[in-house]
This record gives structure tokens, sequence and C-alpha cells, in this order.
């Protein structure tokens, strides 16, 4: 890719995703810091596809065991 064609926001995104690749738990504590201000879908783009899936997962194992708790 030429750099000199890259528009700011696509090198803006590479590098962000260089980032991830080399600190993937450091992505999981920025989705954290920026669900506190930010919204859900900043923290679902942040998190990607794997995490996102966990945290749906939790999210429904927690709500069923809630219900039954409580039945």
């Amino acid at each position: 890719m030429n750099d000199k064609k890259e528009m700011p926001q696509q090198h803006r995104e590479r590098l962000r995703q260089e980032e991830i690749k080399k600190n993937p738990t450091g992505n999981i504590n920025d989705a954290y810091n920026r669900a506190n201000s930010g919204s859900l879908a900043d923290l679902v783009g942040s998190l990607g596809w794997k995490w996102t899936g966990i945290l749906i997962l939790v999210i429904i194992i927690g709500f069923i065991m809630f219900s039954f708790s409580f039945k």
C-alpha cells in the first residue's frame, strides 16, 4: 500500500490494528475504559468479534443463573 495515497483514517486504523496484534490484553483495558465514557458501539468495536462473543455468553449465562436463583 502506498503511504502517500493512504487517507488519515486508514492510517490510524492500520496503526490501531497493529497495536491490537502486539498487545491483545491492553485492548481489553482500552475497551473497558472506553465503555466508561463511550457507547456500546465503541465497546463492541474495540473488543473484536471473539471478545464480543465471550461478553454475550457471559451475559446470557449470568441471566440464566439469576433467573434460576429467584424461582
